[in-house]
């Protein structure tokens, strides 16, 4: 039976090379997934969807105004696919996370979304409240703190290295942008 899977985050967990993964493991046993990631972040190349460590695969592009359900409808009439893999999940709007429940419950698709839970404020990002709200399987993917605790909030930082405690929810960045932190140095870091 499909389900709808949420794998989430703070930054450097390792997403991408999960979704890459998890896409390897269906092509190695003769399956079709479909990967899909936000248009908004080209870091790696337009349509790319790349990990850290130096794996990267082509990807459909979504933007707020894609209807995945009929993307994904159309794809599937051509060709069988087996599963629908979901990089940078939390710029998905609710209408989105709708339309993904859908290819679940009527195309009968699993779909595997994997994105940051919070933003640098600590607020959720539309597609991940909604993920949170509507997956079947929730997954915490874990990364560590400068302490060695787990990391569950991700900090935004200047060019000197200074927290960021203002500013526009999406800013597309990496390492040269964002630290994943424990909440106790989040909050130290904010002025909390």
């Amino acid at each position: 039976m499909a389900q709808m899977y949420f794998y989430y985050s703070a930054m450097n967990a390792g997403k991408s090379t999960t979704l890459l993964q998890s896409s390897f493991n269906y092509q190695e046993r003769g399956m079709t997934p479909v990967i899909f990631t936000a248009a908004l972040d080209d870091r790696y190349g337009v349509g790319k969807v790349s990990s850290r460590i130096g794996l990267q695969s082509d990807a459909h592009l979504y933007r707020s105004d894609t209807d995945l359900y009929f993307e994904i409808a159309a794809l599937h009439e051509v060709e069988q696919r087996h599963c629908i893999l979901v990089d940078e999940c939390q710029f998905l709007t609710r209408e989105q996370v709708y339309q993904l429940t859908e290819v679940v419950d009527k195309l009968r698709i699993p779909v595997l979304c994997y994105g940051l839970r919070t933003d640098f404020l600590g607020e959720l990002f539309e597609g991940s409240k909604y993920l949170l709200s509507w997956a079947d399987k929730l997954v915490e993917l874990k990364t560590i703190c400068h302490c060695g605790r787990k990391a569950n909030m991700v900090i935004r930082t200047d060019e000197h290295g200074n927290a960021i405690a203002e500013g526009a929810q999406v800013d597309i960045g990496g390492n040269d942008r964002y630290v994943s932190v424990c909440r106790q140095h989040y909050k130290e870091a904010m002025g909390k």
